[in-house]
């Protein structure tokens, strides 16, 4: 039963950032993509602050290795700019799921940078997701040209997150680590859309926002620390490799808001290539579960 409901938090958890990302769709061409992740990362800065602090003290929100702790910052503020222009130019659905390639990049990249052995079946997986991406990817890139790639270089970004996370174990409480994230993140993506805004480009000026993109924006900063709230408790109160395996909610749920709020409908290849990466994924979670 312990592990059921976990299982069913990380599900919760998962399914409310493919919102919060539908949100951030909702919101293009009404202000620069670097910005909206900026103010994101920024309004959730004091609400995790102070979170940490009612909670665990002032003193949890010291935590070690700052280098770490800013690889996470950058390689985070990274994906979410580049993922943000990606929602602005695809569909919900299609940008989720070549993002769903994250865990079979992790894998090839823990081989590289922590020199953990990896099995044939991790190469398998890598075989099949690259195939479902190609599929995924196809009629965005006769569209979009190399804009399309977007997503997988999210991807990347968000894997190499991944890696200094395993670096950063031990350094703090989960929710002080996921604090320093944005604090260090908010900084860098200010930094980003200032240069942005001063670069004369005009999709990338900045003037003051409309109400509700600063609303909208408070309602991602919410809905993503709670999300990562319950994705946390579905790890304790189940297995970190079953939660994990609830991510896959994401698609039906990106699926359902594309048909519903933007009246999209991917084709079968592309609901193919979503299905191959999926199943790299398990395939992924299989072998590392028989490890």
């Amino acid at each position: 039963m312990r592990s059921s409901s976990g299982f069913t938090m990380a599900l919760a958890g998962f399914a409310l950032l493919t919102c919060g990302d539908a949100i951030i769709k909702s919101m293009a061409g009404m202000w620069p993509a670097p910005a909206i992740a900026a103010l994101r990362f920024s309004i959730a800065v004091p609400l995790l602050a102070s979170f940490v602090a009612a909670t665990q003290g002032g003193q949890a929100l010291r935590v070690a290795k700052p280098w770490v702790q800013f690889g996470r910052g950058f390689s985070v503020a990274t994906s979410s700019v580049v993922f943000f222009f990606s929602l602005f130019l695809m569909p919900l659905a299609e940008a989720t799921a070549i993002v769903f390639v994250s865990p079979v990049i992790t894998a090839l990249l823990s081989a590289v940078v922590l020199r953990e052995h990896l099995q044939r079946a991790s190469w398998l997986a890598t075989l099949v997701a690259l195939a479902g991406v190609a599929m995924v990817l196809r009629p965005n890139l006769a569209e979009l040209g190399l804009v399309a790639l977007l997503p997988l270089i999210a991807a990347v970004s968000f894997s190499a997150m991944m890696i200094f996370n395993r670096l950063a174990a031990g350094t703090g409480s989960p929710m002080a680590l996921q604090w320093i994230l944005a604090a260090t993140a908010a900084p860098i993506l200010l930094l980003v859309t200032f240069a942005g805004h001063m670069s004369g480009i005009e999709q990338l000026s900045v003037g003051w926002p409309h109400w509700s993109v600063i609303l909208r924006c408070t309602i991602v900063a919410i809905t993503a620390t709670m999300a990562h709230r319950l994705i946390y408790l579905g790890t304790t109160r189940g297995t970190a490799a079953d939660a994990a395996q609830a991510v896959y909610i994401q698609l039906p749920v990106a699926l359902l808001i594309d048909a519903l709020v933007f009246q999209h409908f991917p084709d079968a290849l592309a609901l193919g290539g979503a299905a191959l990466i999926v199943c790299a994924g398990l395939i992924m979670w299989r072998n590392q579960r028989a490890a």
